[in-house]
């Protein structure tokens, strides 16, 4: 092929990915909407049925233990899934990113058009202050809204068998290690998705200092 055709073929194949990375993102933000509501909605019938369960004493506390394992189960796994969606559609912006900075170079007029100032992350940066805007933003993800329910669940079964092994005593103390239970969770969910968060970015930039073209094999 000539340089004509290679630039039409590589302009081709450059929208196509655009759109495909523009699907993708779109596929991971619907993801978490429905991992995220599956989850309330999960928490929510089970607490509906601890309601009904409540009338008989006896059989309360086996039905609460069990039913508030399996939605903290459920959660722990919805978190770590939320976590990986994130990740994935910073990537597929990042891709967006590079793809849009080369559409820039194309002619004066797409220099304007596609603008970093009018993109989105990475490529614009964000306009409040440095220290809320990064922390706002990271106690604000779907992951840290399911991890902070998923907290306060577990938090109240301690709470919950630790009130009934009490029983006659004063069982307000019960509170105390259900409030360090939920705590202690809610900041290691919180240090997991700064982690993973952290290991994404080390992989790109390990990526982005790797040659475009690789080596040809000498043996070939």
């Amino acid at each position: 092929m000539d340089d004509k055709e290679r630039q039409s073929a590589f302009m081709s194949a450059l929208v196509t990915e655009h759109f495909v990375l523009q699907t993708a993102a779109s596929a991971t933000v619907t993801e978490a909407a429905s991992r995220s509501s599956l989850y309330v909605f999960s928490l929510s019938s089970s607490l509906v049925a601890m309601g009904f369960a409540s009338r008989s004493r006896e059989a309360f506390l086996p039905f609460a233990v069990t039913v508030l394992s399996g939605v903290f189960f459920l959660g722990l796994f919805t978190i770590m899934r939320l976590v990986d969606t994130m990740l994935e559609y910073q990537r597929c912006l990042a891709g967006i990113a590079r793809i849009r900075g080369y559409y820039r170079t194309l002619t004066p007029e797409a220099a304007v058009y596609f603008s970093a100032e009018t993109g989105r992350w990475p490529e614009a940066q964000s306009t409040p202050p440095l220290w809320f805007g990064p922390v706002i933003g990271f106690l604000t993800t779907a992951a840290s809204i399911v991890s902070l329910l998923n907290s306060i669940v577990a938090g109240a079964g301690v709470a919950l068998v630790v009130g009934y092994a009490r029983a006659g005593e004063q069982t307000g103390l019960a509170l105390l290690p259900g409030v360090a239970t939920a705590v202690v969770l809610m900041v290691g969910f919180l240090a997991y998705q700064r982690w993973r968060y952290s290991i994404s970015k080390t992989a790109e930039s390990q990526e982005g200092r790797k040659p475009s073209h690789p080596t040809p094999d000498k043996g070939g």
